[in-house]
């Protein structure tokens, strides 16, 4: 199965959102590999890929992997114009760059995560080996994805906290972690009860 654009922007609405048609191509093109071939090369659908949880590492909370990366890109769309309208010197922001990152950064998390023998979603052993900013990157990469969007790919997690992060970088590592951080105390509270 091949997904193109419209199929990917079924997952990932904000994908339209990205003014370069040829952009917006390759986004969804990398999202197409990532699908068809993570899961441990057996691929995911996107049923599958819908109820994924959003982080391992929250503990059982109630938002998903690709609501994740929704909320993520539209926080990003939100601060960007909200930095737009209040540098009065001008924020050069490259919104369809910022946009791409917003839907690429856990690209990888496909390659990263797998099935064990139950069907819980687990990191799976090429998870354990290459954490998804650098497989996310390597994806990116080999279908012609800008440079200034592989940055964002690589530095949204902390793999990125020894770089000068770009402006874009900086948006959306915060996004990110304001959904990590409020992931992480909800699935802290829902195991107290």
């Amino acid at each position: 199965m091949r997904y193109g654009v419209k199929e990917i922007a079924e997952l990932f609405p904000s994908l339209m959102e990205i003014s370069d048609e040829s952009l917006r191509e390759k986004v969804a093109a990398v999202w197409n590999e990532a699908i068809t071939t993570g899961c441990g090369g057996k691929g995911w659908t996107f049923d599958e890929l819908r109820a994924v949880k959003f982080t391992l590492l929250a503990g059982d909370i109630e938002m998903t992997f690709v609501e994740h990366l929704n909320s993520c890109a539209r926080q990003c769309i939100a601060i960007a114009d909200v930095l737009v309208n209040s540098f009065r010197c001008g924020i050069p922001i490259e919104r369809d760059y910022l946009i791409a990152g917003a839907l690429l950064a856990d690209v990888g998390k496909p390659l990263e995560y797998a099935r064990d023998t139950s069907g819980k979603v687990i990191q799976g052993t090429f998870g354990q080996q290459v954490r998804h900013p650098f497989s996310g990157v390597a994806l990116a990469y080999k279908h012609g994805i800008p440079g200034e969007v592989l940055h964002i790919i690589a530095t949204h997690s902390h793999e990125g906290d020894k770089v000068e992060r770009s402006i874009e970088s900086i948006i959306f590592h915060h996004a990110d972690f304001v959904d990590f951080d409020i992931a992480k105390l909800l699935g802290k509270r829902a195991g107290k009860t």
